[in-house]
């Protein structure tokens, strides 16, 4: 049997929060996660699956057959911004998967419209609908600081966020976090069944870019700023079962997961295999110490500057992505019961064919 098909048992054999004919919100359905969600909760047999997309026109695959039809999916065009298009896309609805944000925003006044602004309004509009049992709000490992804990310490649920004053920062992490408080806030004072999923680097074919805490391609040469770090990835397949899982589960509100795979490669090796299976390209390795110095005179100059040179690299982002942190999906195991159905191997060798058929290296 394989694992959709044993999907759709679970599926029909087990408890959940929503019933195979009730109907499900996916919001960014049409993007690289809301796809796969998608596919996950027709896998298990779910027959009315909304999905609202942004863009007039946006398509996606239904299955990952590749048919790019459903009689058990309604795509509909809203933007959430309009409190009207919301109230239309939740009428009847369990439960929502919340994967729109805004991601390509640069000013913090964009990102806080696009993904708070817009959070809201579909919160507010599905309270009053009054059919709700699960919100599931998708963050990111951005959110997280680990400036106090010492390298390779675990980076859990219980890692503190960072401030939210968006300094040496950028737009989408303060979106997110101000994100993430609307909805634990909407959960507190007006009883909003929501978990919180946050996601690592997710990759996957689709996506080519290699995520910034291996390094950055910015000056001419990809400088390589990982080392021997782990790197806390997530098959798209394997993040979208933990995703639909999270909107199924009963007894789960209010809980934060993170989303990471087993059997994390090292920065070192990563880059090792890209460039054996991908394509060929000169690196240079930025040690740590060498790595934190940089981060500390280019926040130092941009201060001076006031501004003029971006803050890109700043110590705060040192700390989250360059110093070096171990990962855990415990919680994620023990709470939703969730494995892992895409080895990274399997995984890595599924991304680095795409990216072959890409062109290469897109950093």
């Amino acid at each position: 049997m394989d694992n959709h098909s044993h999907s759709v048992v679970n599926a029909r054999s087990e408890v959940m929060v929503a019933g195979l004919e009730d109907h499900i919100l996916v919001t960014g359905a049409a993007g690289f996660i809301g796809q796969r969600v998608v596919a996950c909760l027709l896998a298990r047999g779910f027959r009315n699956v909304r999905c609202l997309a942004r863009r007039p026109g946006a398509r996606l695959l239904c299955a990952n057959d590749g048919k790019t039809g459903s009689p058990a999916v309604q795509m509909i065009h809203g933007n959430l911004l309009s409190p009207a298009d919301c109230q239309r896309a939740v009428q009847g609805v369990r439960v929502i998967y919340h994967l729109a944000a805004g991601n390509g925003e640069k000013s913090f006044a964009d990102a806080f419209l696009n993904s708070v602004v817009t959070t809201r309004n579909l919160v507010v509009a599905s309270l009053a609908d009054g059919n709700l049992r699960r919100f599931v709000n998708i963050s990111s490992f951005a959110v997280y600081s680990n400036r106090d804990k010492p390298s390779g310490d675990i980076l859990d649920e219980s890692c503190p966020i960072k401030e939210r004053s968006g300094r040496n920062g950028d737009a989408y992490t303060y979106a997110k976090i101000k994100q993430d408080e609307l909805v634990m806030d909407y959960g507190e004072k007006h009883r909003l069944p929501y978990v919180v999923l946050r996601p690592g680097a997710v990759y996957g074919p689709g996506k080519r870019a290699i995520t910034g805490r291996v390094g950055i391609g910015t000056f001419g040469i990809y400088l390589h700023l990982g080392g021997f770090n782990r790197i806390p990835f997530s098959y798209v397949d394997n993040c979208a079962d933990a995703i639909v899982l999270a909107g199924l589960k009963p007894g789960i509100d209010g809980q934060i997961f993170n989303v990471v795979d087993d059997d994390l490669p090292c920065s070192f090796d990563f880059l090792r295999s890209f460039k054996a299976q991908v394509k060929p390209f000169h690196s240079l390795y930025v040690p740590r110490f060498a790595s934190y110095l940089l981060c500390h005179l280019w926040e130092k100059y941009a201060d001076f500057s006031h501004g003029q040179l971006p803050p890109v690299f700043n110590r705060a982002r040192w700390h989250a992505e360059w110093k070096g942190s171990g990962y855990s999906n415990e919680k994620l195991k023990d709470k939703l019961g969730w494995r892992q159905n895409i080895s990274t191997s399997e995984g890595m060798k599924r991304y680095f064919a795409d990216c072959r058929a890409g062109g290469g290296l897109h950093a």
